[in-house]
């Protein structure tokens, strides 16, 4: 039982962790609760490192999950965490096993091969960079250069999607709609590209403005918060995005994640229809 309120869940990894850290965060979102933290350790070297780990785990009630290439880093995981009597889940040995067992292959035994700086690493470093030069409209150019763009209205989750898709490589340039600014003739000039209209509820898109005035200490009833305000521009939105003839997402009970997956799926089928 943890020693406080606190729910922690270790994410460990003998490369970087971010796939084990990945599959916590989307085990979190699935339950009612705040109180999760989620603590990474990466590039675990030794059996010594995994032992004290997995003391930790027992001390603070947590459980583990963990992506270990190496048999003898995986083997002392599973049996110290047994001794220990902590939960730990091995994300990619049973799929190691099955592509092991299937195809009749061995694998390389080697941690980070996901992250290593291949092409598709300096394809993501372009696309993040172009994300960023791209972002909100700064250069309408970007609207005919990128592969996918983003339209919807100031706080629909444009800028985080766009830097998102832009990490799985894909060049993702976004522009925001506003009833007092003509959208520029490149949104609707042929290009060969997937532009993606997002959408969200008024009331939660009242409470999201609200809350980013409240921290960048300003007045939560100005303008810009106003349920007027809110829905006509997403009247004015919804308008823009029909005569693109564009998919339409509703972001608001969607994860970025989730809103990305829908993407990546009509980019792969080249589904550019609306």
């Amino acid at each position: 039982m943890a020693l406080d309120s606190q729910k922690i869940i270790y994410a460990c990894s003998d490369a970087i962790g971010e796939t084990a850290e990945a599959v916590a965060k989307a085990t979190v979102r699935q339950f009612a609760t705040e109180r999760v933290k989620i603590k990474r350790y990466g590039n675990i070297k030794h059996e010594d490192e995994v032992k004290t780990l997995i003391r930790e785990a027992s001390r603070t009630g947590g459980f583990i999950v963990y992506t270990l290439v190496q048999p003898e880093l995986r083997e002392t995981m599973r049996e110290e965490a047994i001794r220990s009597g902590v939960k730990a889940i091995d994300v990619m040995g049973p799929m190691m096993q099955a592509f092991i067992d299937t195809f009749n292959d061995s694998p390389k035994y080697q941690p980070g091969l996901l992250h290593e700086m291949d092409d598709h690493y300096y394809r993501k470093i372009e696309a993040v960079e172009f994300a960023v030069r791209y972002d909100d409209g700064k250069d309408v150019r970007g609207l005919l250069q990128a592969q996918v763009v983003l339209v919807g209205v100031s706080r629909t989750s444009k800028t985080p999607l766009s830097i998102y898709l832009a990490h799985k490589g894909i060049k993702t340039a976004n522009y925001p709609i506003t009833p007092e600014v003509k959208p520029p003739e490149e949104l609707f000039q042929p290009a060969d590209r997937l532009i993606v209209g997002l959408t969200m509820n008024p009331d939660r898109l009242l409470k999201i403005r609200t809350e980013r005035l409240r921290a960048l200490g300003l007045p939560v009833h100005a303008h810009y918060a106003s349920r007027e305000r809110i829905e006509r521009e997403l009247e004015f939105a919804d308008r823009i995005m029909r005569r693109l003839n564009c998919p339409v997402i509703d972001v608001t009970e969607r994860a970025i994640e989730e809103t990305a997956g829908l993407i990546i799926e009509r980019l792969t089928n080249n589904d550019f229809g609306g």
